[in-house]
């Protein structure tokens, strides 16, 4: 897989720990990039060094304008968030990096949804007009920019979806970042990117990565 060939009109709602440093890829591949956030003026300062493709909007504006978009607020932004702009996401495809994390009284991670559902049969349960997909959600953040610049395409991804044209954009997506997207399969199979699944908080070799949760559904 390459990177990819046309540019993308792309935003990212949620300028923290994980849209950033997806957003500084997706504009070192080409792609313009509106972060969006509740007050966009406080991001002029890491907006503005990269670049006419890099801007700061609203989260309506940035909702409204993008052709795919990155929901990373924090998990308990989510519903509010979507309140506000979720008019504006029908039709688009949105890739879910939100976790529904916590931890039990013995210090293990987990979700926080009903056994057996997963994150992203949530997510598009909240988005039914818009087609949700499952990406950077088992990398530790702080990983996200330096492992997708010095180790280019060397860690796996994991992606899951169930519309074939949405996750092949994102698999794009994720390779434009830095990763090698490995399919997972639908949204009710993508319970191991999910906390307390078998690659959540970890990376992979596409190879391992492969071994460890067998062929896509």
């Amino acid at each position: 897989m390459t990177e990819t060939t046309t540019p993308l009109k792309l935003g990212v709602l949620g300028a923290g720990q994980i849209g950033r440093p997806v957003g500084r890829h997706w504009l070192a591949a080409g792609h313009s990039v509106t972060f969006g956030s509740r007050t966009p003026e406080r991001l002029a300062s890491f907006v503005e060094p990269l670049g006419p493709r890099a801007r700061a909007a609203t989260y309506a504006e940035t909702a409204r304008t993008a052709d795919v978009l990155l929901l990373s607020v924090p998990y308990e932004a989510v519903d509010g968030l979507l309140a506000t702009v979720g008019e504006h996401l029908a039709g688009k495809v949105v890739i879910d990096a939100t976790n529904p994390v916590s931890l039990t009284e013995d210090g293990r991670v987990v979700s926080t949804l009903t056994p057996g559902v997963t994150q992203g049969r949530h997510a598009s349960e909240l988005l039914p007009t818009a087609t949700v997909v499952r990406a950077f959600t088992h990398v530790m953040d702080e990983l996200l920019w330096s492992r997708g610049t010095r180790q280019r395409h060397f860690w796996a991804m994991a992606v899951a979806g169930d519309d074939a044209a949405a996750k092949a954009t994102v698999s794009g997506l994720v390779h434009d970042a830095g990763f090698t997207p490995v399919d997972l399969g639908g949204l009710d199979e993508s319970a191991p990117l999910d906390p307390g699944g078998v690659l959540f908080p970890h990376m992979f070799t596409p190879g391992e990565m492969r071994a460890l949760t067998g062929p896509a559904g």
